[in-house]
């Protein structure tokens, strides 16, 4: 412990300095840094008795003095100051309560758009059906040319078609697998093709710039409309169910020859007329038809021995009817409070 000197010199001052901040390094909980300050710089402290005896010393070394003690009291200060404050208490410890539930992570599940492609390419797998894909920016000839779609086809222009280039765009259908899966291999081939398409469509409530198609194919030797008919009517009764009615309804595309809308008996009202099916009785679902000679020609196909059919249908609008839904936007949004309820 530091000593109060009795008489005040350098010398004595510079031992209870050491002596001093010796004590204050040595301080290590809170209470000792306090009790410390107190005794060394309080108002009845060491410090302040040693200021008293500066009056008893010889007048050519007061300045002197005075400086230094000044300069320790300083020190001092500053050394207790550096020292850490009191710790915060340690905040009591939860009580585990084991007879409440378990908080389970939320889970996630399929959106509603890829639970239809998966559900209908189940349909399909088990028609002995394969599932194809190709890219998204894809050459002109793949999307119009060897699709039989001439160069004045609406279809062409930039206003219904994303051109990134002269002869590059964005698809418009994926119909351009189907070419691209002919050209890579001969009959028989029975495939189908989900994946996004684009279209620079108003958005609305039936209409996007983004949507997702699923399209099939069959080629092999005599395949007919009768085979087309059975493919469509087992997808038809395995989406909506088995008592599910069908009809051809007569139309055109350039690369099928004959082309047909396909309806299905309202699943909701049976046919008999409702606010699902406009009262018809009947729900567009896709369109079809058999594959145009022209098409096979561009593969390399011998049209005079083989023949197809191919069908094409827009996933939002399947899900839609499935759900009972009147806005696909809803699809985009990504609003959970929707997504969750499917």
């Amino acid at each position: 412990m530091a000593q109060t000197p009795t008489h005040l010199t350098p010398e004595t001052l510079g031992e209870f300095r050491s002596a001093a901040l010796a004590e204050a390094q040595a301080a290590a909980t809170p209470a000792e840094v306090e009790a410390l300050r107190a005794r060394l710089l309080g108002r009845k402290g060491q410090v302040r008795d040693i200021f008293a005896l500066l009056g008893q010393a010889a007048p050519e070394q007061r300045p002197l003095l005075g400086q230094l003690l000044n300069a320790l009291r300083q020190e001092l200060e500053a050394a207790l100051v550096a020292k850490p404050a009191a710790a915060p208490a340690a905040p009591p410890r939860p009580v585990f309560d084991f007879s409440l539930p378990g908080r389970l992570p939320p889970r996630g599940r399929l959106h509603p758009i890829n639970e239809t492609i998966e559900a209908v390419k189940d349909i399909f797998k088990r028609l002995g059906f394969e599932v194809a894909v190709g890219p998204e920016v894809e050459l002109d000839y793949y999307n119009f040319e060897a699709l039989n779609i001439p160069r004045d086809h609406p279809s062409r222009d930039s206003f219904d078609t994303f051109f990134l280039h002269d002869d590059v765009l964005l698809r418009s259908q994926t119909s351009t697998v189907q070419v691209r899966v002919m050209e890579s291999r001969k009959p028989p081939i029975r495939v189908i093709a989900p994946g996004k398409v684009y279209r620079p469509d108003t958005v609305d409530a039936t209409h996007g710039f983004l949507f997702h198609q699923l399209e099939g194919l069959v080629v092999d030797e005599g395949v007919t409309m009768a085979d087309l008919k059975y493919v469509l009517l087992e997808f038809a009764r395995g989406l909506y169910g088995k008592d599910i009615r069908m009809r051809f309804r007569p139309s055109f595309f350039p690369f099928t020859e004959p082309s047909v809308e396909v309806d299905i008996s309202c699943f909701v009202c049976g046919g008999k007329g409702c606010s699902v099916c406009k009262k018809a009785g009947w729900i567009e679902i896709l369109g079809a038809g058999m594959v145009d000679p022209n098409v096979f020609r561009y593969v390399g196909y011998d049209a005079e021995r083989y023949t197809g059919f191919a069908f094409g249908m827009g996933v939002e609008r399947v899900t839609m009817r499935r759900l009972n839904l009147n806005d696909m936007r809803l699809f985009l949004e990504n609003d959970l409070r929707f997504l969750r309820q499917f």
